[in-house]
């Protein structure tokens, strides 16, 4: 899996993309919250649910349905204006799916059941450059996690902030009036 603070760093980039700064915070906020909310399905391991199994760790949790229901779930427990509806489920969504996207692009684990409930087939992108987290906060504060950083900073920060500049950028010069900055 990438590191909670990978997830957080793609969901923000995403939100640059489809928030308005009139939703506020909290849009955002579940969106961080959504980004890594898949992620709880390693308690399964206490629970004794074999990693490969749908429930297991990257399983059900990690499927495109599950992203569709948290993003549902987060619209309702927000209730924006009916102007902001659509946006907040859309933002939702894809910070919801934006965890099992990063997931199968990392070095480790069993794949990614993405298209659960339909097959519990778990697949990997062609390519995986980012390092796995490892599990837990203590085997997270070693040099393999610093190693994990690195990665990610490189693989999820770097396309993260080409997404999210530029729609920074078009927000600040909307609120200088359109005015040419030097």
């Amino acid at each position: 899996m990438a590191s909670c603070f990978g997830h957080a760093v793609a969901a923000a980039a995403l939100g640059s993309l489809v928030l308005r700064r009139e939703d506020g915070w909290r849009p955002w906020a579940a969106g961080v919250l959504l980004a890594n909310v898949a992620d709880l399905d390693v308690l399964g391991f206490a629970l004794d649910i074999p990693y490969a199994h749908a429930w297991g760790h990257r399983g059900a949790t990690h499927s495109a349905a599950v992203a569709l229901v948290l993003g549902w779930v987060a619209l309702r427990l927000l209730r924006p204006p009916e102007g902001a509806r659509a946006r907040i489920l859309i933002y939702g969504v894809l910070a919801a799916i934006s965890h099992p996207l990063l997931d199968m692009a990392t070095s480790g684990g069993l794949g990614i059941a993405l298209a659960w409930p339909f097959t519990e087939s778990r697949w990997f992108w062609p390519a995986r450059p980012i390092r796995v987290s490892p599990i837990g906060v203590g085997p997270f504060f070693t040099a393999r996690g610093l190693r994990v950083l690195a990665s990610e900073a490189v693989w999820i920060g770097i396309p993260s902030l080409a997404v999210a500049g530029p729609a920074w950028l078009v927000r600040w010069r909307s609120r200088l009036g359109g005015a040419h900055v030097a």
